[in-house]
């Protein structure tokens, strides 16, 4: 008995690891953050100044004065031909983990539903838990890919060639990742670890079901 309410509080955990895992996945595909560009040199064409690249669009903040800092946002739309490759795909996987980490966490939800209503040993239960645990797993991998690839755009130094009108240059001066990516990172683990508490269910389950007969 004291087994299997440890293997329920598994689950439970699974389930609010999962839930925030989603929102901090959600949070940081919302940030601009995820890459950071400093303009340094003074010209008469880009203003010396940062810029924040999102996922969905870039804030510049350029220096006026001394006192004074220019900020401004451009939006992205799937029409603009000049996002590269890294910021396109990383667009579709964290909107894929999204959906996948909701759909995980209905699943998650019913499963544990149907145990406290005393279904533990029907194949249903288990296949909830089991198929949470693999959208919940596959989600952590869609984030990590995305995380990997942009961190290394960063290092790499590649350059996004804006439009005029952003007044940014093909390549800045420097860059570094910042604030999104930790997020970033943080939810692809939670929605890893949430997926596999999720699937040891169904180890525990088939022991259950299948216990050893010691001979005698």
């Amino acid at each position: 008995m004291r087994l299997f309410v440890h293997r329920i509080k598994c689950q439970v955990a699974a389930f609010a690891v999962t839930t925030l895992g989603w929102i901090v996945s959600m949070m940081s595909m919302g940030l601009v953050e995820w890459r950071v560009w400093y303009m340094d040199n003074t010209t008469s064409v880009f203003p010396p100044g940062l810029a924040c690249i999102g996922l969905w669009k870039v804030c510049t903040h350029h220096h006026i004065s001394y006192s004074r800092r220019n900020a401004m946002c451009h939006l992205y739309s799937y029409r603009d031909t000049y996002l590269p490759a890294g910021i396109r795909v990383a667009q579709h996987l964290l909107l894929a983990a999204s959906i996948l980490g909701l759909l995980g966490k209905v699943l998650i939800s019913s499963a544990l539903r149907n145990v406290y209503l005393g279904q533990l040993r029907k194949d249903a239960t288990w296949n909830l838990f089991v198929a949470s645990g693999i959208l919940n797993v596959t989600a952590g991998v869609f984030i990590s890919v995305a995380v990997i690839w942009n961190s290394h755009s960063v290092m790499n130094e590649e350059g996004i060639a804006f439009p005029p009108a952003f007044y940014l240059p093909f390549r800045p001066d420097r860059q570094e990742i910042s604030s999104a990516v930790p997020a970033a990172v943080l939810a692809a683990f939670m929605m890893l670890f949430s997926g596999l508490l999720s699937l040891s269910y169904k180890f525990h389950a088939d022991r259950q079901v299948h216990p050893e007969v010691s001979e005698i």
